[in-house]
């Protein structure tokens, strides 16, 4: 709960620093604009009180360069916490193709005031400077805001190109194969540093159990429990199998023990009780007098 305030403060800051980034503009555009602005009688006359007061004071509007820097000091302060989707495909050329053109018409247009004729010819060419001015800052600041965000997006991701932040979870798993006369070595692929690896599980201590927990044809079978059956009777281990899918297990560790005989000092037999199918079940009889010891027994 602490984390997700935390998140929020952090969001509302960040739209707060952008606020005052794009309100500088507006200002830039009021006060550099302004023989156009009271042309057109949108001038307000308590902003200009305003706008008098803070040049006499602090001489922030007594150039037009530095509004501008004031602005994009803002809005890359407000690009800073910005969280960006990661399906989208960015690349640094791209970034750096949007911040030079942001550059050049957010910065290069000042020359568009400049050259406003003194007593025009046309009275009109004024206010087509000025809605030139107004279209190229808008347009460069926009060029600034997409590529602060994509810089950002692409920092905090770490380059990745990840629908599913793979590569994030990704981590070095065990490579080195690990060996013993009891082991069972699980031979597994992962994914990491963007690309396919192979690696080992080693369980080099049986003895201690294992469980293997999966939902049904996720592949505990075929990448666990065949493996263990195969290498446990190569290594020359006796073996009680319960074989919940008769004879899918059973096959498995048949084959595998006629093809380990050598392994063992004692030639091992091989028996199958299924209640199921009598027909292919050995025999068994628990009541038989040589089991039956004592009274417990019985």
């Amino acid at each position: 709960m602490q984390q997700e305030d935390d998140l929020r403060g952090l969001a509302k800051t960040m739209e707060f620093m952008r606020a005052i980034s794009i309100l500088f503009c507006v200002v830039n555009v009021y006060r550099f604009c302004y023989q156009s602005i009271r042309e057109w009688n949108i001038n307000i006359g308590v902003v200009d009180k305003i706008l008098i007061n803070f040049e006499r004071t602090t001489g922030l509007f007594s150039s037009i360069l530095w509004t501008k820097l004031f602005a994009v000091v803002f809005l890359a302060l407000s690009c800073l916490g910005t969280k960006g989707v990661k399906e989208e495909k960015i690349k640094w050329v791209s970034i750096c193709l949007c911040l030079f053109s942001g550059f050049i018409l957010f910065f290069g247009n000042s020359i568009l005031l400049y050259s406003t004729p003194k007593v025009p010819i046309v009275p009109i060419v004024p206010h087509l400077l000025t809605v030139l001015y107004i279209f190229t800052l808008s347009s460069g600041y926009i060029l600034l805001l997409v590529a602060g965000v994509w810089m950002s997006r692409l920092l905090k991701n770490n380059l990745m190109d990840d629908v599913f932040n793979l590569e994030n979870e990704s981590f070095l798993q065990e490579t080195r194969l690990i060996e013993n006369e009891y082991s069972v070595n699980l031979p597994t692929r992962f994914f990491y540093r963007k690309k396919w690896n192979k690696g080992w599980i080693n369980v080099v201590n049986p003895f201690r159990a294992s469980i293997v927990l999966g939902t049904p044809g996720s592949g505990k079978s075929y990448a666990v429990v065949n493996n263990f059956i195969k290498q446990q009777i190569q290594k020359g281990f006796s073996m009680y199998v319960y074989d919940y899918k008769f004879d899918d297990l059973s096959v498995i560790a048949y084959n595998t023990m006629l093809n380990n005989f050598n392994k063992y000092q004692v030639k091992p037999q091989f028996y199958v009780i299924n209640f199921d199918n009598p027909r292919k079940s050995h025999r068994c009889n628990p009541i038989a007098p040589e089991f039956m010891t004592d009274i417990s027994d019985a």
